[in-house]
């Protein structure tokens, strides 16, 4: 498993939906996830620490998760099936660990709201991470210089197809700027 940080919640230009940018750590390799716009909403709200009068979903669980007497250990982005992210929730309860299924919106949702780390497993960011080359264009898209030297597979470029065609359609410039 790698761990990774939000590096950024975008707007897709070519069809309007939002993507988190998951950023490995110590790493110029990504891993972009579609979201929907609530969950979008929910992280960007925590992470530009914006106050809500009532609590939203994503505080109701934390607050429920924490008086229940247990705690968010981690999250981590399990698979990839069929162009679909999966992930789980991690909790220690009672000197015990628990994983509860989540879509990954949701469980990065609830870490940044509990401060849990956020992994992928290395087998959904070896298929669905994107290196930068020096011109910040993606390295390893539709088949122009895979990661690690790992031959595409055409069947594998097929599944990915509506990664690539994300990837192709975002603004990549202000990748290495700053976030404030």
């Amino acid at each position: 498993m790698k761990e990774l940080s939000i590096e950024s919640i975008r707007l897709s230009l070519m069809n309007y939906q939002r993507v988190v940018i998951l950023r490995e750590k110590d790493s110029d390799r990504y891993l972009p996830i579609w979201i929907g716009p609530a969950e979008a909403d929910a992280i960007a709200v925590r992470l530009q620490d914006v106050s809500v009068a009532r609590p939203l979903t994503h505080d109701l669980l934390r607050n429920l998760i924490e008086q229940l007497g247990a705690r968010v250990a981690y999250i981590v982005v399990s698979d990839l099936s069929n162009d679909t992210f999966y992930a789980r929730i991690v909790l220690e309860v009672n000197g015990e660990t628990m994983e509860v299924d989540s879509r990954p919106s949701d469980a990065i949702a609830l870490a940044v709201r509990t401060e849990a780390s956020i992994f992928v497993e290395d087998s959904v960011l070896d298929r669905a991470g994107v290196v930068l080359e020096e011109d910040n264009q993606p390295a390893g898209v539709g088949g122009s210089r895979p990661e690690r030297g790992r031959p595409v597979d055409p069947a594998e470029l097929e599944r990915l197809g509506a990664f690539k065609d994300f990837i192709e359609g975002l603004d990549l410039d202000d990748f290495d700027q700053p976030r404030g």
